[in-house]
């Protein structure tokens, strides 16, 4: 090769490198805006959302102890009552004519009774005398037992009788309370609660003022759930109103709805204005976990990602801003293992491009390019990235580490306060 060969290769070879080096670091979009979020203070929440019925604490199911005609009913819905007032009357016409009958097997059995009694009475003075046999004595003895267990029977049946006469036939209430439910009518017949199939004929609740919510809770959620959890609700039918209740118990027994495995949580409420009703459907929040005066920012600023800088210019960002959150032993031995990283990517980076140029020259390599190997740096866990521009236009990053996360919001907790500061939210090309 001769001297003009020799200077139209090197004019080659420096005309390719200056026309792949801008092209290769030149990565800036000037057609690029930005907007922006303001960092503000708040309070934020995380909440396990679920539905439920309203019911009362506690409810007692009133049954008749007799059969028979209803003959008069004493209270109505929502009726208040008290401990052993009479809920309705049965008839006892035909109770009143088994008691004479009744009666009068007792009568009869007192009397036979009575007059064994004179007759062993006078067995036993002759048996005395030995003027009758042991036998006989005995046999008197026997009547007598006999007649006595007689009489205490028709005694029993009597008290009985008269015992479905002066209560049974008078359903009174068991409790302090209020009446939910009337299930019979004046006339209706009714069945005691010994027969199969009774149903209640008044359903009672003892306290209004009170009430509880019965919620079904998935199995994901519910191990966020606890006792004495506090807990907000809202009624479809009282709009812009908001109640509060108390967790009071997580029933173990799955219920599976939809075939998904659901857990029944028990709320307490309050109820002193009356404005709550069974059978009212809510939709209701359980409180997680609550952070007030907090730092709060979009969540599409912990999502950016900078399109307008190289990925190596990214990583490197990153990588001295996440030195912050290191002692100084883990920031020592960090940087001493990103230069050599550095080190080792230039020594790989100056053989890829040797190798370019060589295959470039003799052409075997003309459909060859060579694109960076540099990795992409790792965001720690709970930790997240907020970019902003700095007093000279450049886009900088700073790394916060997260809270309470919501599904608009998240809680950060920077190493400063940056209450007021602006961070890119998104781009627009």
């Amino acid at each position: 090769m001769n001297m003009k060969e020799h200077k139209a290769t090197a004019i080659i070879i420096c005309l390719v490198l200056f026309s792949i080096l801008p092209a290769a670091c030149s990565s800036n979009n000037t057609n690029v805006t930005y907007e922006f979020i303001t960092v503000r203070r708040g309070t934020v929440e995380r909440t396990v959302l679920s539905s439920g019925t309203i019911q009362p604490v506690s409810t007692v199911r009133v049954l008749p102890q007799m059969s028979g005609k209803v003959e008069r009913i004493f209270v109505d819905f929502n009726d208040p009552v008290q401990r052993g007032d009479v809920l309705a009357e049965l008839n006892t016409d035909m109770l009143r004519l088994r008691r004479e009958q009744q009666l009068a097997s007792v009568q009869k059995a007192r009397a036979n009774y009575e007059l064994q009694l004179l007759n062993f009475n006078n067995q036993q003075a002759l048996a005395e005398r030995n003027l009758i046999s042991e036998f006989e004595l005995r046999t008197g003895r026997t009547n007598l037992d006999n007649l006595a267990a007689d009489l205490a029977v028709a005694e029993a049946n009597l008290r009985a009788i008269d015992t479905e006469i002066n209560q049974f036939a008078f359903i009174t209430s068991p409790i302090d309370g209020i009446v939910l439910d009337r299930r019979v009518n004046e006339g209706d017949t009714v069945s005691d609660s010994a027969s199969t199939g009774t149903a209640s004929i008044f359903t009672l609740a003892e306290n209004l003022s009170e009430m509880q919510i019965e919620a079904n809770i998935g199995e994901l959620d519910v191990a966020s759930i606890y006792r004495d959890q506090a807990v907000r609700f809202t009624l479809e039918s009282l709009p812009g109103r908001r109640f509060n209740g108390v967790v009071e118990n997580i029933r173990m027994v799955p219920v599976m709805i939809n075939n998904l495995v659901n857990y029944t949580v028990i709320i307490r409420v309050e109820n002193q204005d009356g404005s709550l009703m069974p059978g009212m459907t809510c939709a209701v929040e359980f409180i997680v976990e609550r952070s007030e005066n907090t730092l709060l920012v979009s969540n599409g600023a912990l999502r950016y990602q900078p399109t307008s800088i190289s990925p190596e210019e990214i990583e490197g960002k990153l990588f001295f801003a996440g030195l912050a959150f290191m002692t100084d032993e883990q920031r020592e031995r960090a940087i001493a293992e990103r230069n050599q990283d550095l080190a080792n990517e230039a020594a790989r980076a100056a053989q890829n491009q040797r190798t370019g140029i060589v295959a470039l020259l003799t052409g075997s390599g003309r459909n060859i390019r060579v694109v960076p190997t540099m990795g992409q740096a790792r965001t720690q866990e709970g930790i997240r990235n907020l970019w902003y521009f700095n007093s000279t236009g450049s886009l900088e990053v700073m790394q916060v580490r997260i809270g309470i996360v919501t599904g608009s919001a998240t809680e950060i907790l920077p190493l400063e306060d940056i209450e007021g500061r602006q961070f890119v939210a998104r781009e627009r090309i």
